[in-house]
């Protein structure tokens, strides 16, 4: 019951964050914690900063590498690991005090692979969390693989996202992040979730997902389309192996490609030219029966695709429309995020 857990956190350029990151960790009410904080070539001060607390912490390890990306720098603190469990956290992000706690005891109740814990976005000022999904107080919700899976396609109880989740570690030991992409949770969170016999999901929020004006999500670039690149090699494996989520995964890869489609318009300088713009058209026609008929059920997004095959600015049309109409009360506002002011 008091198994060690072992903590990584790739570290780059986040001199700001990275003392409330680390000090939200060791200030854990489960204290047999092995901290692996990977430098992955940081030019700031996060170097020294990391070093500080292995000094007064002896269950903090730090390693410096040159940069080679997120996926590289988890890798390499995959290298290190020794404990039964094994947490990722990012470096701009912190912890309930009483998260791993949790999580621990959950494994061990319901004697669990994998133990999700809910999450809030964190802002400076604010927080919101997804009351829409996560019930606060609620009892975990327990997946077998064949719902975990369907849940993993589905994106909204359980995420890609590697960090929030404790893993026991013999699960994931020898699969390696794929280096060089974007978005690197999408490329590797199917291919651990196959080998789950039992997901726990809690509800109630212990990990703080901080929401950065200078992170990868908010600030847009093409390179951005790998998590189609993404979406789409697990859609291979999907139909390989869970062949009955085929048209759960067509209908995410269809919104994915229509919502960059869209984020590469406005952003027409970092695609001159339209050549992206031009290769998400072409997926989409390629594969429109398929497509078609994964959205069936779904009545707006089947709209959206039939208008956007016979050009895209008629779906911008469509989308304009249906913002205008729910800023005068005749469409019903989409349910939003609960939030909670600091």
């Amino acid at each position: 019951m008091n198994q060690k857990v072992s903590v990584v956190v790739p570290i780059y350029k986040v001199e700001k964050y990275l003392s409330r990151c680390i000090e939200s960790i060791l200030d854990q009410t489960y204290t047999n914690l092995e901290v692996i904080l990977v430098n992955d070539g940081s030019p700031d001060s996060c170097g020294t900063i990391a070093e500080s607390y292995a000094i007064s912490d002896m269950r903090v390890k730090v390693f410096h590498k040159e940069n080679g990306g997120l996926s590289d720098a988890r890798n390499y603190g995959l290298r290190y690991i020794t404990g039964g469990f094994t947490l990722f956290v990012d470096s701009d992000d912190w912890l309930d005090k009483k998260m791993i706690e949790l999580l621990v005891h959950a494994s061990y109740n319901y004697k669990a692979d994998i133990v999700q814990s809910a999450f809030y976005y964190a802002y400076n000022d604010y927080l919101l969390y997804d009351s829409r999904v996560y019930k606060k107080g609620n009892l975990p919700e327990i997946l077998d693989n064949k719902g975990l899976m369907k849940e993993l396609v589905i994106n909204d109880k359980v995420k890609n996202f590697a960090w929030g989740k404790l893993y026991k570690t013999s699960l994931i030991k020898d699969i390696p992040f794929k280096k060089g992409v974007l978005f690197e949770d999408v490329f590797w969170a199917h291919n651990v979730m196959k080998r789950v016999n039992k997901f726990v999901a809690l509800n109630d929020p212990t990990y703080y997902y901080y929401q950065r004006e200078d992170s990868i999500v908010a600030t847009y670039t093409p390179k951005s389309l790998d998590i189609i690149k993404g979406l789409i090699e697990r859609h291979h494996f999907i139909e390989k192996n869970y062949k009955h989520l085929t048209d759960d995964s067509y209908k995410v890869i269809l919104k994915t490609n229509l919502i960059h489609y869209n984020l590469l318009f406005r952003n027409r300088k970092n695609d001159k030219g339209g050549a992206y713009r031009r290769e998400i058209q072409s997926y989409i026609k390629k594969n429109y029966p398929k497509l078609k008929k994964a959205v069936d059920d779904d009545t707006n997004l089947k709209r959206q695709l039939i208008l956007f095959r016979i050009h895209p600015y008629l779906n911008f049309c469509l989308l304009g429309i249906q913002k205008l109409f729910r800023k005068i009360n005749i469409f019903p506002q989409p349910t939003g995020l609960e939030k909670i002011d600091l």
